[in-house]
């Protein structure tokens, strides 16, 4: 045996044997899923708590730790206590992924809207809603609003009005500032060129 097939096996074994790399895509390292940083420790450890598992954006957002602990109090105020119903702040959040081109966000979001109780045609017909039969008055409502929104917040009377039909003044408020929070989501993850977690890392899911 030569000894560069000796030395290719060696460093077969070696890669192998060696913590995955951090992909040369990724433009700001991720922190440590065990970060010594309080406030990280702290997040995570909520994460955790909630039944949650530690992904990517987390450890990616790590880097600015008040800036991180802010991003995710909005994260869970919008999961947990807004009363918007879950399923039309999942539809809003998956339109506005998809009008952002963000791969990330529908990676952890069209499950989400799944298990919160859209039906499968309605996910595969998001996009087109105006062509499908397979939403309601008030979810076709709230679509025209997210799409005017998403494309720069100048929402016309006539569309605001239709969601008012559906919506009281808290949850409007809630579904805007949902649909703003993913928006910014999609530039950041779209920046920062953060991976989707492929190993079955997943979002809290919260109630539904």
């Amino acid at each position: 045996m030569t000894k560069s097939v000796l030395f290719a096996g060696a460093m077969l074994a070696w890669l192998s044997a060696a913590p995955t790399a951090v992909s040369e895509t990724v433009r700001v390292a991720p922190i440590s899923e065990h970060p010594s940083d309080p406030i990280m420790q702290g997040i995570f450890d909520n994460i955790r708590a909630r039944g949650g598992q530690i992904l990517n954006i987390h450890r990616v957002l790590g880097n600015a730790p008040k800036l991180a602990r802010a991003y995710n109090g909005l994260a869970f105020a919008i999961r947990f206590d807004a009363t918007a119903p879950r399923s039309d702040r999942e539809l809003a959040i998956v339109r506005t992924a998809q009008i952002f081109r963000s791969a990330y966000e529908l990676s952890q979001h069209v499950r989400l809207a799944r298990a919160c109780g859209l039906t499968q045609a309605q996910v595969d017909e998001i996009e087109t809603w105006r062509q499908s039969k397979s939403f309601n008055a008030q979810q076709r409502a709230l679509l025209a609003y997210v799409e005017e929104v998403a494309h720069g917040g100048n929402v016309d009377d006539a569309t605001f009005d239709q969601l008012a039909r559906f919506y009281g003044p808290q949850e409007i408020v809630e579904l805007t500032v949902t649909i703003g929070a993913y928006a910014s989501t999609a530039m950041v993850t779209g920046a920062l060129k953060i991976e989707i977690e492929d190993d079955g890392r997943q979002s809290i899911l919260g109630d539904c």
